[in-house]
């Protein structure tokens, strides 16, 4: 019998373009209810997809506080978010919540 190998899954293998690295965002939005790791943790991903060095000089932030801010672990400061999010050419909009039908 041939043992299977696995590798753990990296979503920023797949997050190639902007809009991609849009629409994955956006669709964990729509996905985290009211867990704000899940989001901060997807803005990691999005960032290893561009490059965290990168981001890092853009932010004014050190590459270490970025990877444990983003990691769905840290508990970043909205500040952070939006310094983020303005370096990797990311913008969040805001609409009314759908009522229930």
């Amino acid at each position: 019998m041939t043992a299977l190998k696995l590798r753990q899954w990296n979503s920023a293998e797949y997050l190639k373009s902007e809009e991609d690295m849009a629409m994955y965002l956006e669709a964990c939005l729509q996905e985290a209810g009211d867990d704000a790791a899940l989001i901060a943790k997807a803005l990691g991903t999005i960032a290893r997809a561009k490059g965290m060095t990168q981001l890092s000089r853009d932010t004014g932030l050190g590459r270490e506080s970025l990877y444990k801010a983003l990691s769905g672990e840290g508990n970043p400061s909205f500040a952070t978010i939006l310094k983020v999010t303005a370096a990797l050419g990311i913008q969040l909009h805001a609409q009314p919540l759908q009522a229930a039908s």
